[in-house]
């Protein structure tokens, strides 16, 4: 049996904090191992701590949740992918949270389902954007590729569907990789991209692994973000 996933929750209001733990303690697969009231608490609680997963609020005292976030990804020590968690659905705090080095953005009013989702999710090394949210981002990091057409959604089987441009990378992407990656930004799951491309599913595991690899990316939502940039997808 595989150890759960340690989980520190950072807010400035203990009693959503509380909240918090008393969904995730439920879970036999996740243990909350801290919690945190401000941005500097969190990043001091992190390092010693090493959690697998935080969930971090925005507007905190002493320092905010995108600083935090930031400060947290800086240090090599710390392996834990970060959920955004706010009351305030905005564009200013979705794309700074990305920026940051965030996986995932969360409202407060998502239900406790939602949260032990993500949690999970992120301990899996996905992202966790919410549809509406993943619609945004894409908009977003598309409209910044200065004119590069995105592929359309449309079947494997059409030669060089997946002739993507990826001579920047160290590595460049093979084109089943770039097909794969174009899939993965328009938020298929890896059993919708197995069923579409006639793979597996361990083979898209492994191809999304090489993928994050080959980016620098933590995880599919990073890999999202860098590859509307460099016109990947």
């Amino acid at each position: 049996m595989s150890a759960p996933t340690r989980v520190m929750i950072v807010d400035d209001h203990a009693m959503l904090r509380a909240g918090f733990r008393t969904i995730l303690d439920l879970q036999p697969d996740i243990e909350v191992v801290g919690e945190a009231g401000t941005g500097s608490e969190a990043v001091s609680l992190a390092g010693s701590l090493l959690p697998d997963v935080i969930t971090m609020d925005v507007q905190m005292p002493d320092m905010d949740g995108l600083e935090a976030t930031r400060l947290i990804r800086a240090d090599g020590r710390i392996r834990a992918s970060i959920a955004i968690v706010t009351t305030f659905d905005r564009d200013d705090y979705l794309f700074d949270a990305l920026d940051a080095g965030a996986s995932g953005f969360l409202l407060k009013n998502a239900g406790p389902e939602e949260l032990v989702a993500a949690v999970r999710a992120l301990a899996a090394g996905d992202g966790m954007l919410a549809p509406e949210v993943t619609r945004r981002v894409l908009q977003r990091f598309a409209a910044r590729t200065d004119g590069i057409p995105v592929p359309e959604r449309h079947s494997s089987t059409t030669s060089g569907s997946a002739a993507l441009p990826s001579a920047a990378l160290p590595e460049p992407l093979t084109d089943r990789e770039a097909e794969v990656l174009r899939l993965v930004a328009e938020a298929w799951s890896n059993a919708e991209i197995a069923a579409e491309l006639f793979i597996g599913e361990a083979t898209v595991k492994t191809h999304v692994s090489r993928i994050l690899q080959k980016l620098g990316a933590r995880d599919r939502v990073q890999a999202v973000v860098l590859a509307h940039r460099l016109g990947l997808a």
